[in-house]
């Protein structure tokens, strides 16, 4: 299996956190904004070749900001959104210890708060699972994949995300029929405010993917 390939596409402290008053809660939502912004300006709008590097930067400051607010789920996705990138860019054997890292901070995100970013932990582990290869390379299972990006979709139908990667998973895994609807309600998904490079660049791997198994 090319690793290449597969690998391009985390209770107590929630106690202290909703004790915060709301003046200090606040810091937390600019630190994921700023992380979300840079990742999507790599991810869709820098050079193939910089990428890797730039991706480097970024889960060093995700990882400061994942210790800035410790407790909160946010950070801790975001960071393992940038690991796991990271990951892609690198390819390889190498990039198993990165998926690892991202592994375990997708699941204390989930330990923290299961519904954060509206589902986006369950999600992204999701992808992990169907994306790394399994025994004895690495972690992956496609059956756990599948149970992962259900509970995504049960938590937000209308996502972009939960839609383009659960309909990625059945072409995956050869249910490119089915597939077809989640796909196009990536494509249809109403827009996040913030996040228009992210959004169009998702409707555009989602409508290649359409014509790809319409093919």
């Amino acid at each position: 299996m090319n690793m290449h390939r597969t690998l391009g596409t985390l209770v107590a402290a929630v106690a202290l956190v909703a004790a915060l008053p709301p003046a200090q809660a606040a810091p937390v939502d600019d630190a994921v904004a700023a992380l979300q912004h840079d990742w999507e300006v790599i991810r869709y709008q820098t050079p193939a070749a910089e990428r890797e590097k730039r991706f480097e930067t970024l889960a060093a400051n995700a990882h400061k900001a994942s210790e800035s607010f410790p407790g909160r789920a946010e950070p801790l996705v975001w960071e393992g959104i940038i690991v796991s990138s990271l990951a892609g860019e690198k390819g390889g054997l190498g990039a198993l210890g990165l998926v690892k890292q991202a592994r375990a901070l997708y699941e204390r995100a989930i330990q923290i708060d299961a519904n954060t970013l509206e589902g986006s932990a369950y999600n992204s582990l999701g992808v992990l699972y169907y994306k790394v290869p399994g025994w004895p390379l690495g972690f992956g299972d496609r059956a756990k994949a599948g149970e992962l990006l259900q509970k995504a979709l049960a938590l937000n139908p209308q996502g972009i995300d939960a839609n383009y990667f659960y309909g990625e998973y059945l072409v995956e895994t050869d249910h490119k029929a089915d597939a077809v609807t989640y796909l196009q309600r990536a494509i249809d998904a109403p827009p996040r405010p913030g996040r228009q490079i992210a959004d169009a660049g998702r409707r555009e791997e989602a409508r290649q993917l359409l014509a790809k198994i319409k093919r």
